[in-house]
C-alpha cells in the first residue's frame, strides 16, 4: 500500500495512545483537552515534525518562525516560489510568512449537528462519516492497544478528510454527544470521539459519477506524477498524484516501491480500510484511508491522503496517493459502482475501469 517517505512517519506515529479509560467509567470530557482552531475558512495542518515559516515564498529566504505537528495556521494565499532540487514549487502564504505547501494539509473547520440514531444497515446500525474538522481526538475505548499506530504514549487522532464507520451514539453528563468509531477492517481498537466533528456520508455522496458510458479508463503517468480519466478518447478529469517512490530514505533505488506499469483493471472498491505494511521502520499503519479502489493483484490502489500534500512527487510504497476529493471522485465515476450499504464491492474478471500505468 502506501505512505509518505518524504515525511517522517516516525514523527506521524507520535500522535497515538494506548490505556485510556473505557467511557462507560469516566467521561470522556476529563480525558480530551477543549480544542480551539482559527476561525478563517481555509486552513493548514502541518504534517510533519516541524515546518520553517519564510519570509518570501523561497527556500533560502531567513527564516522568522517554526511550527510543529498538527499545528493550524490560516491558509491565506497558494504562491508559486522556490524550492531547489524539488518538483513541487507551491508555497503558501500565512499571517506569519510562507510555508513550502507539501508539509500543510488543506483543511477546514466544521462543525456539525451530531444526529441521535443510526441507521439499520447490513452491517448493524451505523454510518459511515468524514472528519470535517482539522483533526479530532480519540479516546481508546477498549485497551491495550492492538494497533501499531497506537503503541506510544499520546493522544491518538483522527484527520480531516478520513472516513471511518461509526456504530454506537452516547451522550456525556454535559451533554456531549460522542460517536463510536468501530473500524471495519482495523487491528480491533474502539474509539469515543465527539460527534461535532464528523459528517454523516449519505448516498449522495457514492452516487455513480456518468454510469451510463461503458467505455471508461484511467491513466497513472509516472514521469509526470499524473492522473487522467478517459470517456472513448475524451480526457474528463485530470489531477496530480504521488506514485511509488524508487528510493528508499538513504537514496538507495528499491523498486519493490515503485507503483507497477502495465494494465489492470478495479477489481475492489471500499470507502475506507485500514493500510498496513512494510519493514520494521520503514512501514505504515494508517486508519482510515477513504475512497480506495484497488486494481492490481498485489493490492496497489488509487485513494485518499491525508498525511502529504506533496502530489506531482512520488512519496507512496507502490499505490498512487490522491487528494481526497480527487480519489472520492474517481471513486465514483470508476466501476464497479459501490453502494453505501455495505460500501465495500469485489467483483471477478474482466473486473471494472482498466487502469493503465505508463512511463511517458
Amino acid at each position: 500500500m502506501t505512505t509518505s517517505l518524504k515525511f517522517s512517519r516516525r514523527e506521524f506515529l507520535k500522535k497515538v495512545t494506548g490505556g485510556l479509560a473505557v467511557m462507560a467509567m469516566t467521561p470522556p470530557k476529563k480525558w480530551l483537552a477543549q480544542v480551539s482552531f482559527p476561525q478563517e475558512e481555509r486552513l493548514g495542518r502541518v504534517t510533519i515534525g516541524m515546518a520553517e515559516v519564510k519570509t518570501k515564498p523561497d527556500a533560502d529566504s531567513p527564516t522568522i518562525a517554526k511550527v510543529y505537528e498538527d499545528a493550524i495556521v490560516p491558509w491565506l494565499h497558494e504562491v508559486v516560489g522556490r524550492r531547489p532540487y524539488r518538483r513541487n514549487q507551491r508555497w503558501v502564504e500565512t499571517p506569519q510568512g510562507y510555508i513550502w505547501t507539501p508539509y500543510l494539509q488543506p483543511v477546514r473547520n466544521i462543525s456539525n449537528n451530531p444526529i441521535n440514531t443510526l441507521s439499520e444497515t447490513g452491517l448493524g446500525q451505523g454510518m459511515w462519516a468524514e472528519v470535517t474538522q482539522p483533526y479530532v481526538d480519540l479516546s481508546l475505548a477498549n485497551p491495550p492497544a492492538r494497533s501499531p499506530w497506537l503503541k506510544e504514549d499520546q493522544t491518538p487522532r483522527l484527520y480531516f478528510s478520513q472516513v471511518v464507520w461509526i456504530d454506537q451514539i452516547k451522550k456525556s453528563d454535559d451533554d456531549q454527544t460522542w460517536y463510536r468509531v468501530n473500524e471495519r477492517y482495523g487491528y480491533g481498537d474502539i474509539f469515543w470521539a465527539k460527534a461535532e466533528a464528523f459528517r454523516s456520508l449519505t448516498n449522495k455522496d457514492v452516487a455513480p459519477i456518468h454510469p451510463e458510458v461503458a467505455n471508461k479508463r484511467i491513466v497513472v503517468n509516472i514521469a509526470y506524477q499524473t492522473i487522467s480519466c478517459f470517456e472513448g478518447k475524451k480526457e474528463i478529469y485530470f489531477a496530480l498524484v504521488s506514485t511509488g517512490i524508487r528510493e528508499d530514505m538513504n537514496g538507495k533505488i528499491s523498486p519493490q516501491w515503485e507503483t507497477p506499469l502495465g494494465n489492470w483493471p478495479i477489481w475492489r472498491k471500499v470507502i475506507s480500510v485500514h493500510m498496513s505494511g512494510g519493514s520494521t521502520g520503514g512501514g505504515y499503519d494508517l486508519p482510515g484511508v477513504s475512497w480506495v479502489s484497488l486494481f492490481e493483484a498485489n493490492g496497489v490502489a488509487i485513494h485518499s491522503t491525508f498525511w502529504h500534500n506533496n502530489f506531482g512527487e512520488q512519496m507512496s510504497h507502490g499505490c498512487v496517493n490522491a487528494a481526497p476529493e480527487d480519489a472520492k471522485w474517481i471513486f465514483r465515476w470508476a466501476n464497479p459502482i459501490v453502494p453505501y450499504d455495505p460500501g465495500d464491492l469485489t467483483v471477478g474478471m474482466p473486473g471494472g475501469t482498466n487502469v493503465e500505468v505508463i512511463e511517458a
